[in-house]
Formats: structure tokens, C-alpha cells, sequence
């Protein structure tokens, strides 16, 4: 381990950029070496809006008794960001922070740093929190994930020749124009090359990468005017002929066909289109369909590059059950090791009600279960229906079992009412999300399914149920069936917990080879390009 230390503070003291001033750093070896502090980077164009007085990492190195390698390290890591907060902006944590703790406690036990887990679960359900750069525990905080984070890479990384330099590049320090950072992503003497050989999901988007940056470097694809009406097979119009050539940019048509005739080769391609944008194939042009195609080809390198970021911080060699949950496309996916054994549709949180990002290991199967209402909804929801019908909870399946933060505890019976259906899957985690059953079936036909209040609704429970339980002698499919409709709650702890990892990718290669675009329905894709991007597409 010493030995991959001394790589990483190797690596890290030896980066920098112009505008650089220097300080002395001692490696391993007691060498010493020029740490350079990147000053082009300001409160202009860092990524993220706060800094660290400099005498604070200094301070902690000290504090913690950091050997001297992990010292050169946490330094050198500052130095290429000219103290830029890593993990913190001023709002609370950014978007990076959940993905590496997600990602850390996939193959750790996140229980051996309880008390920074406290200080994270504390931070991230503050929404409306003000992040002071000065404040002792906001410092101690960001040096302890960074200090995690240097360690699990050199743990996790350090045989594949990635470096400090390279893990610099998981949360960057500064703003690149779309195009510019799109180069330095395909440039093969950048980590780029070397990570994408370890984590397949980053790899498959090099090439749509390529292919689109070369598309909006010349000149993009011809924008097309929205249809008053629908356009199908058999229309003759002259904006068939601009959609033709739209798709045959991005390759969904093949050939040259310059025809103004909506025949069935244009058929075939509106609905791989449709298919591969999150769309239900129907073959017909529709003005949304038209607004979609419309994406500049720029926006849709920013929109690769974000996701290609997001990636990194996915398990690169996962083993065993693993449950991924896309927010935005829907699919809940279940894998064994890198194989999806299945995957289903669902219906996530709405505006308002944002499913999370974050990771859990499932231990809990529960048949029949009640639905303890949440205080925010009971106040929201249930006291306002109360008022309006005295007989409200009757006829919802409703009891009042004590009282809770002066508000009446509300919870729902067992039964066809229940709004998680006949189970449940668990999850512990400090948002109260998990898995479960819906009776509203009816919500899986639509293909934007942003709808519910925060936690996840599978639309083949039943199926799930079977998978998590098949090792079990006891639970019989016909006994998950039996204890699904009991009206008794039942409870069943799996004999190995399952991870979860509940991620946001609008932009992937599936297992087909094919390149999926979908809508960005928390708005976190901009967010995450107004920090990266000098010239963010559509700002």
C-alpha cells in the first residue's frame, strides 16, 4: 500500500497549469519536490464557488498525523485546484459527493466512519442549507471524503496506472467550453484511455462521443420546423426531407434519400429514434418528436460528457446481485456481476418529491405491509382531505395510531387500498425511499412516469420477490403469492443484503450497442453543465 502511496503523491506533486507559484512538499522518499497551486483557477471559473484557506489542509495533515505520502497527496490534490472546495459548493454538498459515497459504500462498510456518515446524512437532507467555507466542521468534513477518497483510490485503482492527476479529473476544478473538454475527454494521452478500459459503461460512450462532437464541429443538423399536424407514412411534405437528412446525420436512416415522400424506410427510422430517445414507438412525427430532434448536436455533447462524468463513479468490476434504479428512464435494472438478468419499468418521484441519489443494501422483504404515512404528506395531504370529509380515512384504509411532532400518526391498513401495494423491499437510508407495489397499474402504461412521492414503484413485484427470495427452501413462490394477499404484515430478512445504487444517467450504450438520450426531469444535467461548461448548450 505504501508503494501505490507513493505513486499517487508522486503523481499529484508533479501536476499543474500556467500561473502557477510554489511550495515545498516531502514525499515518502524525504524527496523534495515543486507542488504546484494552479492560480488560473478563480471564483470565476472554478467548478465549484467555495474555497479553503490553505493553512486548513495543513492543519488537518497535522491533526490526523497523515503519513508522508497521504500528505503529499492531499496537498498535491488542493494544489490543482488552488484550494477549491472538492466535494462542497454553497448550497451543501454537490452531485459528486453522493456518487463517491454511493460508490464507497457499495464495497465498504460505510459503519467504520459513523460519525462523518452522521455529518453526511445530516448534510444531504438539508435542502435549504448555506454552506459557510469557514466553518470548522464543513472544513473537517471536505477533508475526510477527500482523505477517503485518495485512499480508496489508491486501494481500488492503483494497478491499473490511473493517478491522482487522472482522479483529479472526477470532480473538475474548472470550466471548459462543450467542444474543448470533449477533446481533452477522447484525448488518448488523458486517464481517459486507461479508465475506460476498466469501467465498460464510461467506454461505450467514447464513441457516440466522437461521433457527435465531429457532428457539431460541423455545423450540426438542419433545424426543423414544428408540424401543425402530425407527419406519417404516405405524407409528402417538404419537411420530410430536412427530417430524413436529420436522421441521416445521426445515423437512424440510412442512405442519401432526398425525397420529400414519408415511405417505410423513414418508418423504421422515426421509431428507432423514438425507441432510443425515450419515446414509445409509433412511427409518427409529433411537434414534441420535432423539438427533440431539434437538440442542437452541442447540447447533446455536453449531455454525453455529463453523463460519461457521472459514470465514473459507478463500481467498475461489480460482483454478485446488484439493483440499479435509472431515475430518469424509468427501468429498474437487476444484474448478477455486469449481466442484467431482468429489468422492469417504474414510476419515481415527482417535481417536489425528487427520488434521491444514493446507494443502500436491500435486507428486507415486507409482505403486506402497512403504509406509514410520512408528517410532510399527513400535513400536505391528509389533514387538508380530513377537513373537506370526516369520513376520509374510513374510506382510504386509514387508522390514527398516536401522534408525531403534533401531528396525528397516520399509517394505512393492509390491503387493495394500500398505496404500496402488497410489498415492500427495504433499504434502510435517511430518505425514507425503498422499493414496493402499486395498485395504480395504470401509471406503468404512460412513458414519462415521474409521479409518485419520492419512492420507487416496480411494476413486477411479484418477479422481484422470486428473485430475492429463490434461495430460500421456505419461501415458495406460491408462499410469496400467499403472504402478498394474507392482509397481515410479514416481514423477511434476506440472508445476504443486496446492494442498490439509485442513479441518474440520461445519456447510455445499453447492452445492444445502442445510444439512449432521455429527458434531464430533475433538471440536474443543467446544473451539473452551468458548473462545468464556459459556453453551457441552451443557457
Amino acid at each position: 500500500m505504501k508503494n501505490i502511496f507513493f505513486i499517487l503523491s508522486l503523481a499529484l506533486i508533479v501536476t499543474g497549469c500556467n500561473d502557477e507559484t510554489t511550495t515545498t512538499t516531502t514525499t515518502a522518499s524525504t524527496e523534495h519536490r515543486q507542488s504546484m497551486r494552479d492560480l488560473s483557477i478563480t471564483s470565476a471559473n472554478a467548478y465549484n464557488d467555495l474555497f479553503l484557506d490553505s493553512t486548513e489542509v495543513e492543519k488537518f495533515i497535522v491533526s490526523q498525523k497523515l503519513n508522508d505520502t497521504l500528505a503529499g497527496a492531499m496537498r498535491g490534490f488542493y494544489n490543482a485546484r488552488n484550494f477549491e472546495y472538492a466535494w462542497f459548493e454553497k448550497t451543501g454538498l454537490i452531485e459528486q459527493s453522493f456518487s463517491f459515497h454511493s460508490l464507497f459504500c457499495t464495497a465498504n462498510d460505510c459503519e467504520m466512519f459513523k460519525s462523518l456518515e452522521d455529518r453526511y446524512d445530516r448534510l444531504r437532507i438539508e435542502d435549504d442549507s448555506t454552506i459557510n467555507a469557514k466553518d470548522p466542521s464543513t472544513i473537517k468534513t471536505e477533508l475526510q471524503i477527500t482523505q477517503r477518497f485518495i485512499e480508496y483510490a489508491a486501494k481500488e485503482y492503483g494497478s491499473n496506472n490511473i493517478t491522482p492527476e487522472d482522479l483529479g479529473t472526477y470532480i473538475p476544478a474548472k470550466k471548459a467550453t462543450i467542444l474543448g473538454r470533449a477533446d481533452a475527454v477522447l484525448a488518448a494521452s488523458s486517464d481517459n484511455k486507461v479508465y475506460a478500459s476498466i469501467n465498460e459503461s464510461y467506454r461505450l460512450l467514447k464513441d457516440p462521443l466522437k461521433k457527435y462532437t465531429a457532428i457539431a464541429k460541423a455545423g450540426g443538423w438542419p433545424a426543423i420546423v414544428a408540424p401543425k399536424k402530425t407527419y406519417r407514412e404516405g405524407v409528402t411534405a417538404p419537411e420530410i426531407l430536412v427530417i430524413k437528412k436529420r436522421l441521416q446525420i445521426t445515423g437512424e436512416l440510412a442512405g442519401n434519400d432526398t425525397s420529400a415522400l414519408f415511405d417505410a424506410a423513414l418508418t423504421g427510422a422515426i421509431n428507432t429514434y423514438q425507441q432510443n430517445h425515450g419515446y414509445k414507438p409509433t412511427g409518427v412525427v409529433t411537434a414534441d418528436l420535432v423539438k427533440d430532434m431539434n437538440i442542437p448536436a452541442t447540447k447533446r455533447v455536453e449531455q454525453l460528457l455529463i453523463n460519461m462524468q457521472r459514470m465514473r463513479w459507478m463500481p467498475t468490476s461489480p460482483e454478485g446481485k446488484l439493483i440499479i434504479v435509472n431515475i430518469p428512464e424509468f427501468v429498474v435494472y437487476v444484474k448478477d456481476g455486469k449481466n442484467i438478468l431482468f429489468q422492469m419499468d417504474v414510476v419515481v418521484g415527482a417535481e417536489g418529491h425528487k427520488t434521491t441519489m444514493f446507494s443502500g443494501d436491500m435486507n428486507q422483504v415486507v409482505f403486506s405491509p402497512y403504509w406509514n404515512v410520512p408528517p410532510s404528506i399527513v400535513r400536505k395531504e391528509i389533514l387538508p382531505a380530513i377537513e373537506k370529509d370526516a369520513n376520509y380515512l374510513a374510506k382510504k384504509d386509514m387508522e390514527i395510531t398516536g401522534t408525531e411532532g403534533g401531528l396525528p400518526a397516520i399509517r394505512q391498513r393492509p390491503g387493495e387500498k394500500n398505496a404500496l401495494g402488497r410489498v415492500k423491499f427495504l433499504f434502510p437510508n435517511s430518505f425514507n425511499i425503498y422499493l414496493h407495489d402499486s395498485p395504480q397499474k395504470e401509471l406503468f402504461k404512460r412513458s414519462e412516469r415521474d409521479l409518485s412521492h419520492g419512492c420507487i414503484r416496480l411494476s413486477d413485484p411479484v418477479k422481484l420477490a422470486n428473485y430475492l427470495l429463490q434461495d430460500s427452501d421456505t419461501w415458495t413462490p406460491e408462499k410469496i403469492e400467499a403472504a402478498m394477499n394474507s392482509g397481515t404484515e410479514q416481514t423477511v430478512r434476506l440472508k445476504k443484503p443486496v446492494p442498490v445504487i439509485i442513479t441518474y444517467y440520461t445519456a447510455w450504450v445499453n447492452q445492444k450497442g445502442e445510444l439512449h438520450f432521455v429527458d434531464d426531469i430533475y433538471g440536474h444535467d443543467d446544473e451539473m453543465a452551468v458548473k462545468m461548461f464556459s459556453d453551457a448548450a441552451g443557457k
